[in-house]
């Protein structure tokens, strides 16, 4: 049976999930001997940390981001099993280092809103390029907004959004008897 949590109770759980992934954080930092400072926040029904300079930044700070993020994303991936660790339940906080995934985010979104104003100006089906599962929400979102029909399609690295004027068929729906 699942767990019903009030907004009060919800927010509570989220921000002791950012304590103790601030804390994790913060000793990884001082165990790498790099500077930066972590904002905890409540965004989206999930704990949201980021980790910041206030003055000069430190360009060691940046290899905790690597190549188009994946650094970032297994460093993440080891926070929310850290705070598993701690509370029992599977987290889905997000993690931000130096403004990357809000830079990426807001990349990601202009990319969405030019593929929504495709499809609503032709009726056409649009497939964008593979996206890790940071990204491919982002672009549901967009889409959901503006009243449009999205669906992830293909696996692993070519795993990609599909945007479309109509609910998208998936093969689940059509029965394999019919021609």
């Amino acid at each position: 049976m699942s767990e019903t949590l009030d907004n009060s109770d919800l927010l509570k759980k989220l921000d002791e999930e950012g304590d103790f992934a601030a804390d994790y954080l913060e000793e990884l930092l001082d165990i790498a001997d790099l500077d930066g400072d972590i904002e905890i926040a409540v965004e989206a029904d999930r704990a949201s940390l980021a980790i910041v300079t206030d003055g000069k930044e430190d360009r060691r700070l940046r290899r905790l981001v690597g190549q188009d993020g994946e650094v970032l994303d297994a460093l993440q991936e080891l926070t929310r099993l850290a705070v598993q660790s701690q509370t029992g339940e599977r987290s889905r906080l997000m993690l931000d280092i130096l403004g990357f995934r809000e830079s990426r985010r807001n990349e990601i979104a202009k990319i969405a809103r030019k593929a929504v104003a495709r499809v609503t100006d032709t009726g056409k089906t649009v497939s964008l390029e593979p996206m890790n599962p940071f990204e491919r929400k982002v672009v549901h979102d967009i889409v959901a907004q503006s009243g449009l029909y999205s669906d992830s399609e293909g696996v692993g690295n070519a795993r990609h959004v599909i945007i479309s004027l109509e609910e998208i068929a998936t093969e689940e729906d059509f029965d394999d008897d019919e021609e």
